[in-house]
């Protein structure tokens, strides 16, 4: 009856609208786009769903339903959460997988958005066929104390008045190399939203209660097929290729490392990014993986 039901939701095709998801803190926004296989995308802390954008036409054109969700108090998403973490997101990804009854999912994550799916790809096995991790965080980078210092330091910078000017500056730092000609848009959009009304105390809760540790210990029990893309430019890993070894070693994933870019290859190099997603999809197992020419899959 379950995959029944799948394949019935893949028949439908889905606008694209805001939708929400009741969790037991609050809602997360989400959109749901296309029909085909299922693939649920989640941005990093301090990003907007929306830096998807050139990637959710391309997949949907290839005959996939993809959905996109804002994190825990960013973007469209509620502020009323107070549990953050990468296992909290995970849990909101399976939920939101539950929710459209088109499982099991492809997950897609940039940044926290990716681990949080590799947790998830290991605590419900049943529900993710796939992950796409995009600059994964599957361990904790420094030592503890270094965390405390972080701790203090994210508290200072992300108050008020100046908190989302800071962040948006250092979102653009560690978009180093090519950046995408949307991309001042796309930080001002950030910058703007983290004005709004109880989203940089969201924000600055989710840096302070983010230990990526919960991941790391979680790895053995991640079975999904793995696409892991890096930028070999990003400043977030000491040594971008050395941390893409680690996780396509440790996980059994296929790796690309993209020259000239930075965190965000999904926004940066989309030219890149599509077609190693696309093919990645493709060669999953047969099934619920690979769209039909009905789904759009033969579409020029």
């Amino acid at each position: 009856m379950a995959n029944e039901r799948s394949f019935l939701a893949m028949g439908q095709i889905h606008g694209g609208g805001l939708a929400f998801l009741s969790r037991p803190e609050g809602r997360i926004a989400y959109t749901d786009t296309g029909s085909g296989p299922l693939v649920v995308a989640a941005p990093g802390m301090g990003d907007l769903r929306s830096t998807y954008d050139d990637v959710v036409p391309a997949l949907v054109d290839a005959g996939y339903r993809v959905v996109v969700a804002d994190l825990r108090g960013h973007g469209d998403s509620d502020t009323t959460f107070r549990t953050h973490g990468d296992d909290a997101t995970g849990s909101d990804l399976l939920a939101l997988v539950e929710h459209v009854d088109a499982g099991p999912a492809v997950l897609l994550g940039n940044s926290m958005g990716a681990s949080a799916a590799a947790w998830a790809a290991a605590e419900r096995p049943d529900l993710v066929r796939g992950l796409v991790l995009l600059s994964p965080y599957l361990r904790q980078p420094g030592s503890p104390g270094m965390a405390k210092v972080m701790g203090i330091v994210y508290r200072a910078l992300l108050a008020r008045p100046w908190g989302a000017a800071f962040w948006g500056s250092f979102y653009s730092s560690i978009s180093k190399g090519r950046r995408s000609p949307r991309h001042a848009e796309h930080v001002a959009a950030v910058r703007d939203t983290l004005r709004e009304q109880g989203r940089l105390r969201s924000f600055r809760d989710l840096t302070l209660a983010l230990d990526h540790s919960v991941v790391e210990a979680r790895l053995p029990d991640v079975a999904a097929p793995a696409l892991v893309i890096v930028g070999a430019l990003d400043p977030d890993f000491s040594d971008p290729a050395a941390e893409l070894a680690w996780i396509t070693d440790t996980i059994d994933a296929r790796g690309v490392l993209v020259p000239e870019v930075g965190h965000y290859p999904q926004h940066q190099a989309p030219d890149v990014v599509v077609p190693a997603v696309l093919d990645f999809l493709a060669g999953l197992p047969a099934g619920l993986g690979a769209p039909t020419s009905e789904d759009g899959g033969d579409r020029a």
